[in-house]
């Protein structure tokens, strides 16, 4: 499964701008996110679908689809229940 494209980062805009809004995050690179010192959160494409890798219960990364809206909002959810947790 390849990194996602610039083309499949701009269809996927509307929710890296909610994302942006997170306070911790920091987007290195456009739809790369780091928590502190920390890769946190990519994404990935295969075929038509969008996956998230998103690091919610460490060491490891958890792959999430976010293809639909649906999915982005529950993905969102699940980031801001994740670093609500870990910074207290």
């Amino acid at each position: 499964m390849k990194h996602a494209s610039q083309k499949t980062i701009q269809l996927i805009e509307p929710m890296l701008k909610d994302i942006r809004s997170i306070p911790g995050l920091v987007e290195k690179n456009p739809g790369i996110y780091y928590y502190k010192s920390r890769a946190f959160l990519h994404f990935h494409e295969e075929d038509s679908n969008t996956f998230a890798d998103v690091r919610l219960v460490e060491p490891e990364f958890q792959r999430l689809p976010c293809t639909t809206e649906n999915q982005q909002k529950q993905l969102i959810v699940k980031i801001r229940k994740c670093l609500k947790s870990i910074s207290g």
